[in-house]
């Protein structure tokens, strides 16, 4: 049976040198490699994808697809998201049935690992009236690259970390029995809300030149991240970072 194949194809946290090996393979399999426009302000990251495609997919023909507004605001979030993922499924949909023959492969490069808060792989599975399979080659995520640089461990002994959003810490905070909390997609400054005897543990723009770095008990260190983050969102145009909290030892 013929059919179109996918590839989702984790990139890592932004340093070429942590694109795994199965990853390098899989850009090499590659007919068309699918980008998503993001826009202006986010054009350092296409270029990024760019370069790993001369590196490591020469072969692959660039189709790009427009990334459809979002409303990040919205008071019905999920209401909002579910839009989102729709018109992002249509699209996929018909970039799919346009772009790629029978027998031939395409790939999705997704920053960190596909399995972590990233879309891709729910969007492929909302699409309908395409034929095709698809698979997921893990990359490593800005968590394993944010514990590497700070050259900790993620949980302690006998204990649980647990991987939230900078929304839900803003309306719950650190949750009764959590330790450690990783917090990814924090557009609030949602640290600045927790209280008690916590150090955290931050990284932006992890794995490129750009890369920050900060630690430190919280109470001393979060104004000045709140300086360093926004500075750097005034420079680029854009912040992704990700950050441990982490409750002291009594």
């Amino acid at each position: 049976m013929t059919q179109r194949h996918l590839l989702v194809i984790g990139i890592g946290a932004g340093d070429p040198d942590q694109l795994t090996i199965e990853a390098v393979k899989a850009l090499g399999r590659l007919d068309v490699a699918i980008l998503v426009d993001k826009g202006d302000e986010k054009r350092e990251l296409t270029d990024l994808r760019r370069d790993l495609l001369k590196q490591f997919a020469a072969q692959a023909r660039v189709v790009m697809v427009d990334d459809p507004e979002r409303d990040r605001a919205a008071r019905a979030y999920p209401e909002a998201v579910d839009q989102w993922r729709r018109q992002r499924a249509a699209a996929f949909g018909e970039l799919i049935r346009d772009q790629l023959t029978e027998n031939q492969t395409g790939g999705f490069l997704v920053w960190g690992d596909p399995a972590l808060f990233d879309s891709t792989i729910g969007i492929l599975d909302d699409i309908d009236g395409v034929d095709f399979s698809y698979a997921v080659i893990p990359g490593i995520s800005s968590v394993s690259a944010l514990a590497a640089r700070h050259r900790i461990g993620l949980n302690r002994v006998g204990r649980a970390v647990q991987i939230t959003t900078g929304r839900r810490l803003a309306a719950h905070g650190i949750p009764d029995g959590v330790d450690d909390l990783v917090v990814m997609l924090d557009a609030r400054n949602a640290y600045q809300q927790v209280d008690g005897d916590v150090d955290i543990y931050w990284g932006a723009y992890l794995g490129t030149p750009d890369e920050i770095l900060r630690s430190g008990k919280l109470t001393d260190t979060k104004a000045e991240i709140d300086a360093l983050r926004a500075a750097a969102r005034a420079r680029k145009g854009w912040i992704m970072d990700t950050y441990l909290l982490r409750r002291r030892d009594q």
